[in-house]
């Protein structure tokens, strides 16, 4: 046994999270942690590296009583946790961020070449091109993930956390990184391995423990649990039905036509339709250009070319209030960068798009107050003090804030970038649900995502997206993953050529 959690309780303030939870690691073996948002997970691994300290219980490590006073000395035990959210310094370089706090030297000197062929030699093990000397803030978010795993190797970990590691990552990275895991455990690593892929956990745990509401439900060997057991034990029920029963009804009006928008270097000649109450899902790998047609069309970036029809007139939109005033919303995939205010509470954040629903010059705070609550009723949001600070709120909360602050602007067209990134089972099935339910308002929908089953699930036709270029909107028999994939990687499709388009 490397390290055990025992007894583990922990408040903040009169608020109790987690309620007598014992867990161990072993050398050795990937255990996996599973439960809702909201169940106590990033509480109970902070607990265990050192960033919480718990209320009541005890850390016994290698059979003796420790106290980890803070994540450095969690550190120098040996247990490193690789956070949900990146913890990286955005305005130094890979190999700095690396090596920070723990820099090689020569004498009094720094040994840059050191460091520089160290941090090459670590990003190779995971098949990371980088440059080292390439700073933070211009990487992708994927290879900002695999400079956080890198960083982790450097420190030789005996017991490694992994927080939601693969939710920026593509199919290739997600197995790099699990040969990574299976040579760690070789090496006799304790491994606690946080996600809400059951695919995933079925594939690299050897056990896994069920947390919900606070309090330990479950610890089994993974090969004796399938992954409906799993999710069961999760939420604590059946999960029926996942997505929701829809029809679409294609002879509906176009709400949205985009004609050969291009976006430098990045989209090409975008065309595609978008009809009454549809989803419209875009699909695509990483670096497609899904997310910069989307924000050229809401007017985040600047379009080099291209035409917008709102309901059938042409637009012209060049910010944000342009698209709010054509009725389009945009739901970001970086709720926590660009989504919402983390260390104001509910109420700002809802109404911050609406303001002038709720006065001019005066805020109503009464009508405010009353727009939260019928939020807090619509889409279920779950917190145990609407004046605590968002930033302290499980992501499938927050997530259902964000969903309805952008609904709040009562907008007829909803861009959602992966709606569900970092969210358990059960919340997953409730935005799909309010997904459904907007549609069945007559809304319409632009839904992008890296998740298959979600592409498939809620998505009336599917544009799929490769270098910049829409290769094919599939429809019908063609909506499957094989040809997603054809279309993604270039096989199928003509340069910007629409494939089945009804119109």
């Amino acid at each position: 046994m490397r390290l055990s959690g025992r007894k583990i309780c922990k408040s903040f303030g009169p608020a109790q999270v987690l309620f007598d939870v014992s867990i161990d690691l072993r050398a050795g073996e990937v255990h996996a942690l599973l439960g809702e948002n909201g169940a106590g997970k990033s509480t109970l691994v902070k607990i265990l590296s050192g960033y919480h300290q718990p209320t009541e219980g005890e850390l016994v490590l290698d059979g003796a009583n420790v106290s980890f006073a803070d994540s450095a000395v969690g550190e120098a035990h040996g247990v490193i946790l690789i956070h949900q959210e990146l913890n990286l310094a955005e305005q130094l370089t890979v190999e700095e961020n690396i090596f920070l706090g723990r820099e090689i030297k020569r004498g009094w000197f720094l040994d840059k070449v050191a460091m520089r062929a160290e941090a090459k030699r670590l990003l190779s093990q995971l098949q990371c091109n980088v440059d080292p000397r390439a700073r933070i803030r211009d990487l992708a978010v994927s290879d900002r993930q695999m400079v956080e795993i890198a960083k982790a190797l450097s420190k030789k970990a005996d017991i490694l956390i992994l927080d939601e590691p693969t939710a920026v990552l593509t199919g290739r990275e997600v197995d790099i990184l699990f040969d990574q895991i299976r040579r760690l455990r070789e090496q006799g690593v304790a491994i606690l391995y946080i996600s809400h892929k059951l695919d995933e956990i079925k594939a690299i745990a050897d056990r896994v423990t069920v947390l919900r509401d606070g309090r330990h439900i479950i610890t089994e060997p993974v090969a004796e649990l399938t992954k409906d057991d799993m999710a069961r034990l999760m939420v604590g029920r059946d999960i029926t039905q996942m997505f929701p029963d829809r029809v679409s009804d294609t002879s509906a009006p176009i709400v949205l036509s985009v004609r050969d928008l291009s976006l430098a270097g990045q989209v090409r000649d975008a065309s595609f339709d978008l009809h009454k109450g549809e989803v419209l899902g875009f699909a695509g790998i990483v670096g497609a250009g899904r997310t910069a047609l989307m924000e050229a069309i809401i007017g985040l970036r600047e379009k080099s070319s291209g035409v917008i029809e709102r309901n059938g007139k042409p637009v012209r939109i060049s910010s944000l209030q342009d698209a709010k005033d054509c009725g389009i919303a945009y739901l970001t995939k970086d709720r926590k960068g660009s989504g919402l205010l983390l260390n104001m509470d509910m109420r700002p954040n809802l109404t911050l798009l609406a303001l002038e629903k709720f006065g001019r010059v005066i805020l109503d705070r009464k009508a405010e107050e009353a727009a939260l609550e019928r939020a807090i009723a619509a889409f279920d949001i779950r917190a145990a003090d609407r004046k605590a600070k968002v930033g302290d709120f499980s992501g499938g909360n927050q997530q259902k804030l964000l969903l309805a602050k952008v609904m709040e602007t009562d907008p007829d067209i909803v861009i959602i970038d992966e709606p569900t990134r970092g969210i358990d089972i059960g919340t997953k099935s409730q935005i799909y649900h309010f997904i459904g339910d907007l549609t069945d308002r007559g809304k319409s929908v632009i839904l992008l995502s890296s998740e298959m089953p979600e592409m498939l699930g809620l998505s009336d036709r599917i544009a799929v997206m490769a270098a910049g270029r829409i290769t094919g909107i599939l429809e019908g028999n063609d909506r499957n993953e094989h040809e997603i994939m054809r279309h993604a990687t270039g096989i199928s499709g003509q340069e910007g050529v629409s494939v089945h388009e009804r119109t």
